[in-house]
Formats: C-alpha cells, sequence, structure tokens
C-alpha cells in the first residue's frame, strides 16, 4: 500500500511538471506498466484530480482545473522560491493574505528547508509611505477575469471626493502601480479611456457582458501619464541639471516622469506622501537640481542643506 501510494503521488507531479503527457512516457518515467498508469490515473480521478485524457498525434494524460484546489508538490526549491516570494514580496493590498498563506506553507516544509526559508527574516525592505489600501482578493480575481474574457462589467465607483457613480466599462488590463491597483477600461458611457481604483469599486455582480471586442492601449503608460501624480499627498517639478535619458535611466518609473527641457536639463515631475521621501529621492540622483515646488520641500530642502553644510564645517 505504501509503494501504491508513493507511486501516486510520483505520478502526481509529473502531471503537474508540464501539460501532456503520453501513458508510455509515464510508464517509463515511473517503471510500471501502461495497465499500472491506467489504474493509478483512476485512482486519482477517484481521490478529485481532474486527470483529463487528450486525443490526437499527442494522445495521453492531462492534468485539468478542478472545482478545489488540490494539493500542489513541490521540489525544494520550488517551496523556498513560493516562500521567499510571499515573504519579501507580498502582493500590494493582499499582505495579510500573503502572510497567511506563508505561515500554511512554512508550517509543512521539512526543517531543511525552513532553515532556508527563515533566514529570509534577515532580508531588509525598504517601508512604503503609507500603508497600500486593502483589497478583496476575489473583487482582484473577478476583474483580472473580465479583462481575459472580454466581458461588460457594471459597478458602483467611488469617485476622489467621496461620490458614488454607476459605471459601465469595458475592462482592458489590471496595473499594480506604486502601492495601488488600478482598473484601465473603456468607459462605454463616456466615450473615453478611464482608470479606477480597485479599492473604490464596489464587487460588481455576475452577470456580466456581453462581450465586446478589446481595443489596443498601453495600460501602464496610460497609467502613468495619468495616476502617478494624483495618488501623492506631495507633487513636484523638480529641474535637473542632466541629459533627460540619464535621469530616467536612474529612476523607477513608478516614481515619476521625466520631460526634457534640452539637452543638458530636464524637468522630473515626482510625487510621494513626504517631503522627507521626495528629498531623499531627488538627492540620490546624483545630478545637481532645483526645487521651486511645493513649498513644504523647498523648506526642508533648505533645511537639510543647512543640516549637511554644518556636518562639514572645520
Amino acid at each position: 500500500m505504501l509503494e501504491t501510494s508513493a507511486r501516486l503521488l510520483r505520478l502526481l507531479a509529473l502531471l503537474q511538471s508540464r501539460r501532456d503527457w503520453q501513458g508510455s512516457e509515464l510508464a517509463d518515467e515511473l517503471q510500471i506498466s501502461p495497465r499500472t498508469v491506467r489504474r493509478d490515473v483512476d485512482r486519482l480521478r477517484e481521490l478529485g484530480y481532474p486527470v483529463n485524457a487528450t486525443t490526437g498525434s499527442f494522445g495521453g494524460y492531462r492534468l485539468g482545473a478542478g472545482a478545489e484546489l488540490p494539493p500542489l508538490l513541490l521540489d525544494d526549491n520550488e517551496a523556498v522560491a513560493v516562500a521567499a516570494a510571499l515573504r519579501t514580496n507580498a502582493v500590494t493590498g493582499l499582505e495579510e493574505v500573503s502572510l497567511r498563506a506563508l505561515l500554511k506553507l512554512e508550517q509543512v516544509l521539512p526543517s531543511r528547508l525552513r532553515h532556508r526559508v527563515s533566514a529570509l527574516e534577515q532580508v531588509e525592505s525598504v517601508p512604503r509611505d503609507s500603508p497600500a489600501p486593502a483589497l478583496d482578493p476575489e473583487l482582484l480575481s473577478t476583474l483580472a477575469a473580465a479583462c481575459r474574457d472580454s466581458d461588460t462589467l457594471r459597478f458602483d465607483y467611488q469617485a476622489h471626493d467621496g461620490t458614488p457613480t454607476r459605471r459601465r466599462v469595458e475592462p482592458h488590463r489590471l496595473v499594480n502601480w506604486g502601492r495601488r491597483w488600478y482598473l484601465v477600461a473603456w468607459d462605454a458611457d463616456k466615450q473615453d479611456w478611464r482608470s479606477f481604483r480597485v479599492d473604490r469599486i464596489t464587487p460588481p455582480q455576475p452577470p456580466f457582458g456581453p462581450r465586446f471586442t478589446p481595443r489596443d492601449l498601453d495600460a501602464t503608460t496610460y497609467v502613468a501619464s495619468r495616476v502617478t501624480q494624483a495618488a501623492w499627498r506631495f507633487q513636484a517639478r523638480v529641474r535637473v541639471h542632466a541629459p533627460a535619458d540619464a535621469v530616467a535611466a536612474r529612476i523607477n518609473a513608478a516614481i515619476g516622469t521625466v520631460e526634457a527641457v534640452d539637452d543638458t536639463t530636464c524637468e522630473l515631475v515626482t510625487g510621494s506622501d513626504s517631503v522627507e521621501t521626495l528629498a531623499v529621492w531627488i538627492g540620490m540622483l546624483g545630478y545637481d537640481f532645483e526645487v521651486t515646488s511645493p513649498p513644504e520641500l523647498v523648506a526642508h530642502v533648505r533645511s537639510l542643506a543647512a543640516r549637511y553644510a554644518r556636518a562639514v564645517q572645520d
């Protein structure tokens, strides 16, 4: 019985490792007969694993998607990679859900792998200016599916001033920008592109539709041009004495955009929820710069300049 159970786990691991398998290939890998492969596949089906038979020139078996999530078999490196991703790069707005998944995974890790994962506790990350808005995982999945399937959605949306509005949109892409998630969609009533903060969307109720023909748009660029500044408490335009290409190469697109003034000067349009963070970003560019707004940033940079000057006085 133990040998059969171990063989079933090995068969499940093989089916998860790639999309399609021929029966003869599985038999060779497991060193059993094709008849035993068929019996083991039937046992997996009885346990709730949707193992589908495929036809054609590559007829055989394929592990399909089931109504419930079956146990996944991960090798050592895969398990450590998943744990590392959950620990060091939790999905924005889903930090609590990511932590629950991490705790479940760590509970079943062998001691040799738990030691490798625990070393990641020493990894440091840069804190965000403020917590990301909490997200509903089911809502995020619903929006992603509507984008994939080109289904028209209707939902209530809370505008920036708190006013609720009813929207009818053709969802295009979900974009994770900075600390927030945005749905980029074609507004069917306004006949124009719009970006919607996912944390302000009331979950749409089925049925969805009708289907629509997808339109072309670079969703990330759209969000960068329309959302970035509005997301920050403080917005700034900084004159940087360096070519635009050189400055753009030194910043993350989520921090801001660069506009060329001439061959040796550009303007950085950026923002943050704190002037302290803004001053750090600008100072790390490594170029001379001029700040004229906002007033809070001007005052903070003057204070820093005076403090640094005192630090190097003889």
